[in-house]
């Protein structure tokens, strides 16, 4: 099968985020839409109704750019709906839109793209405060890559219900098929392993040669994609920027201002922990993920299946992979949902804490077909210390959804991702 499919030859799926996203478009004047390069961002907005319609232009476009700089209200001159996308390129046009947008004589929406994380971006923060509502398009969920809806499972935890008992009816997948590969779109089509090694391989150049030098001077290449591969064998740990730094044989301060690009590119993020005090003693220090546990296999130098299965990091790949989908759902939620980590001094521990306004739901990974009571301690302890959470869930490698206590319940992979 050749992997190199001619454009006629495209099958758009739509991303969860759509409705969502076309929703806000006649409430907000202006809609930012941010997410890592190659998530499918201009796709998306090339489907999205009305926006489709709109007009359209990138400051990717060195014309366009210029325009942009010196004098931009001509770019929508005529128009009253404009897409902009690589907004990043040009962070002074913000003023120009605040000014349209604030213009009491006609009424101009704009939809503002880009491959940077506007919110960690000050001047734009500032700038379109009041005025903007923030959403984020992920690598694609392999719910959205099989054309199925999103789960309704969060929303129906946090509501108290629970699954019935019982087997599912899909087949058990082995889910590191598409843990290996990555999530996405471009390389929906390639099926096999060398053309998606290549693939990641000249995105990490790309990224590295043209995003990185366009937000900030990097003094050495070398270093940075050495962090990177530390950071990736770290994927689902505790951030300890000293250890990183010490193992480089680069300066704390380098390795901090490093992850603070990596995560300006909507690459990786840093989980907080969740650190209300009430009677024990909480580690406060930021996990560090991934966003695509793809990337983050590739970078870790596992580039084939069998590695990627044998690996000692397979089970922090697997849990990179959860929180990839709990983190699209979480944001569908409104208000969004906040995800956190929890853990105590004494090394118990939750992976990942849900908040939704004043309600809580604690997660638990494991990479195991067969769930054990030892599996849910950590949640139990999380349930006691904060009675108010709505349950506890633990997600396995299996195919059976099985109530493990009074309010926590195990359920496959399959269930939370669609």
């Amino acid at each position: 099968m050749n992997d190199n499919h001619s454009r006629s030859e495209f099958i758009y799926k739509p991303r969860w985020l759509q409705s969502f996203f076309e929703a806000n478009l006649p409430i907000h004047p202006i809609v930012v839409l941010t997410g890592a390069r190659q998530t499918g961002k201009s796709t998306f907005l090339q489907y999205s109704e009305p926006v489709c319609n709109w007009r359209y232009m990138t400051l990717d476009n060195f014309d366009i750019r210029h325009q942009a700089e010196t004098n931009p209200s001509a770019l929508w001159a005529g128009a009253d709906a404009i897409v902009i996308d690589e907004v990043q390129n040009s962070p002074r046009l913000l003023s120009a839109v605040k000014m349209a947008v604030d213009d009491k004589k006609r009424r101009v929406r704009f939809v503002l793209s880009g491959s940077a994380n506007l919110l960690l971006m000050r001047t734009v923060s500032e700038t379109l405060a009041g005025r903007a509502v923030y959403l984020r398009l992920y690598p694609m969920t392999l719910g959205e890559i099989r054309g199925r809806p999103v789960p309704s499972i969060l929303s129906a935890l946090f509501s108290g219900e629970f699954p019935p008992d019982g087997k599912i009816a899909e087949k058990l997948e082995d889910p590191f098929l598409q843990i290996s590969k990555g999530f996405m779109p471009s390389l929906m089509s390639l099926n096999r392993s060398d053309a998606v090694i290549l693939w990641w391989e000249g995105y990490v150049a790309t990224y590295l040669e043209r995003d990185l030098r366009a937000i900030s001077q990097i003094e050495s290449l070398v270093d940075f994609r050495r962090v990177m591969e530390m950071l990736a064998l770290r994927s689902g740990q505790m951030l300890n920027q000293t250890e990183i730094a010490r193992d480089a044989g680069i300066s704390q301060s380098t390795v901090h201002r490093y992850i603070n690009l990596i995560e300006t590119s909507c690459l990786a993020e840093r989980l907080p922990a969740f650190h209300v005090n009430r009677t024990k003693r909480l580690i406060k220090a930021s996990k560090f993920y991934w966003l695509d546990s793809g990337l983050a296999a590739f970078l870790a130098g596992f580039h084939d299946l069998a590695s990627v299965r044998s690996a000692r990091e397979a089970g922090s790949l697997f849990e990179t992979f959860i929180l990839q989908h709990l983190r699209v759902q979480s944001d569908l939620l409104i208000p969004k949902a906040r995800v956190y980590y929890w853990r105590t001094v004494n090394g118990k521990e939750v992976d990942f804490v849900i908040e939704h306004g004043r309600k809580l739901l604690a997660v638990e990974v494991k990479l195991t077909s067969a769930p054990r009571y030892a599996d849910i301690e950590g949640l139990k302890l999380f349930m006691e210390e904060y009675p108010e959470t709505s349950c506890g869930l633990l997600v396995y490698n299996g195919n059976e959804i099985r109530r493990m206590d009074e309010r926590i319940v195990a359920v496959p992979w399959s269930v939370l991702t669609g």
